[in-house]
């Protein structure tokens, strides 16, 4: 079949609700699917009868959390690759994560400093003993990245939010001296303050709004591998208490500061442990950010719960994840349908932890993870890179990993892959501003979620990973719809006010 890269069509399913009086009316009811048989967030009007549909039904009166968004990341790889590409193929990238033909993301991250998704090692900060930061400037960013958020924004009806992550302050500030590791010498927090306040000068000076930080990108470390900075809970929370919530309150900044930003395993709830242990350390921290690199499938509700439950009106966001240690699969839609990938910890993880690290369908982790994630609190979900070449570069530490859109500059060729389509049932459909709201699901198979939107629409998502189609009926308070997921897909169900 022939594959569009924004097929949603304009054609309205009409299904036939039936109240509890036993009396017919007419709705429109969308329904969009991505399957391993073909459908790339195609809109589905036609249905096959099946017997023993599962029962969901959906609680709009159980309310939940707030949705703040979802989206994918700014790096200057993919900055970069997008200025390698024709402005035919530049324009559809972004139209297919921005505009209203697309995903529609609202809510990204961006790195401040170079990391492992830039072409060198780089500081806005590079003078060693600048302490009042004088020769402080962005223009590293001003070819790649800064283009690309101004483009996107352009072409963005509703706007986005966007959250920027330290991988590491300058050498020269650090006990190690080096881009990798190391720890922020104490007689510097007062200056790794204000840089964070300068940046947001200067990117408001460009016209673009920095929505939120997060204090340091993963501060656990990456075995010294790429641009890293080491914090202790107590390290973090001191910093955030004393210097920079202090620092950008002054300067007058509204801006929301996240802590943690690492893998939401056990470590997590040591780190919220700390950082929420009474007013004094909670004042500055407006939530906490969390990767999944921990496991390739398990999206430690426990731990999720957890950190809920100490800051339960504080952001709980997944702010990285990707198919991490492969390089991409050019145009070959099945791979990303086979339990073929493999992740970081495949290799070295001891046997305590073998099983947290298995073979995986890439398309089904991330549904997976979004739907477990959105279920357990976490209110944001932010993809990493949201373009890559066909190695999963660049990338200076030759890291290499699967964005949704791979190209490939020398052909100008782009591939949408079908992660692209499973991100875009959500970011596209489930706006900021939404509630998660109750369901009930009969099914132990499938996986469900629910929210309704600003609008009073309600938003179900539904993930069938088993190899049969499933029927189902849907029942919202009085009305009722009955219909059909395939095998290995992702749906989404639209529901007007």
């Amino acid at each position: 079949m022939k594959k569009n890269i924004y097929p949603l069509l304009t054609l309205s399913l009409i299904l036939i609700i039936m109240s509890s009086c036993n009396t017919s009316q007419k709705t429109d009811i969308q329904i969009f699917e991505t399957s391993e048989s073909g459908h790339q967030l195609t809109e589905i009007t036609d249905f096959q009868v099946m017997e023993n549909p599962v029962q969901i039904n959906i609680l709009p009166s159980e309310k939940h959390q707030e949705i703040t968004g979802f989206g994918g990341s700014f790096t200057e790889a993919s900055a970069y690759l997008l200025n390698q590409v024709s402005q035919e193929n530049r324009n559809k990238i972004l139209e297919a994560y921005f505009g209203e033909s697309g995903a529609r993301y609202s809510l990204t991250r961006t790195h401040m400093n170079s990391c492992d998704f830039s072409l060198g090692n780089y500081s806005y900060a590079p003078v060693e003993g600048d302490t009042e930061l004088e020769h402080f400037s962005i223009d590293e960013d001003r070819d790649d990245i800064i283009p690309m958020i101004k483009d996107a924004m352009a072409i963005s009806k509703d706007g986005f939010k966007i959250m920027s992550s330290p991988w590491t302050a300058p050498p020269w500030m650090k006990d190690n001296k080096d881009w990798r590791g190391g720890k922020l010498l104490p007689e510097y927090y007062d200056t790794w303050a204000l840089f964070f306040s300068l940046y947001l000068d200067a990117y408001k000076a460009e016209g673009i709004d920095i929505w939120g930080f997060t204090v340091e990108n993963e501060p656990l470390g990456n075995d010294s591998n790429w641009e890293s900075m080491h914090y202790t809970p107590e390290e973090m929370t001191e910093f955030v208490k004393n210097h920079l919530g202090p620092k950008l309150k002054a300067d007058g900044h509204d801006v929301k500061i996240l802590g943690f930003d690492q893998n939401r395993d056990e470590e997590l709830k040591k780190w919220v442990d700390v950082m929420f242990a009474n007013e004094e350390n909670a004042e500055y921290f407006d939530g906490t950010a969390v990767h999944w690199y921990a496991s390739t499938y398990d999206y430690f509700p426990d731990a999720l719960q957890y950190a809920h439950s100490k800051a339960p009106n504080k952001h709980l966001i997944q702010s990285e994840a990707c198919v991490d240690a492969e390089v991409p699969q050019w145009k070959n839609d099945t791979w990303y349908w086979s339990k073929e990938a493999t992740d970081w910890g495949w290799d070295w993880a001891p046997e305590d932890q073998k099983h947290l690290h298995p073979k995986y369908v890439p398309v089904f982790r991330y549904a997976r993870d979004i739907i477990g994630c959105l279920n357990n609190h976490v209110d944001g979900w932010i993809d990493w890179n949201m373009v890559l070449d066909t190695q999963g570069g660049p990338n200076w530490a030759n890291n290499w990993c699967v964005a949704p859109v791979i190209v490939d500059p020398a052909k100008d060729e782009v591939y949408f892959t079908p992660i692209y389509y499973t991100l875009a049932h959500f970011s596209r459909f489930i706006r900021p501003g939404a509630v998660r709201i109750g369901f009930e699901n009969t099914d132990k198979e499938i996986m469900v979620t629910a929210a309704q939107n600003p609008d009073g629409s309600i938003t179900v998502v539904v993930f069938n990973p088993t190899e049969n189609p499933k029927g189902i009926k849907l029942d919202v308070a009085e009305k009722s719809a009955e219909f059909t997921i395939s095998s290995k897909a992702v749906q989404t169900i639209i529901i007007p006010a």
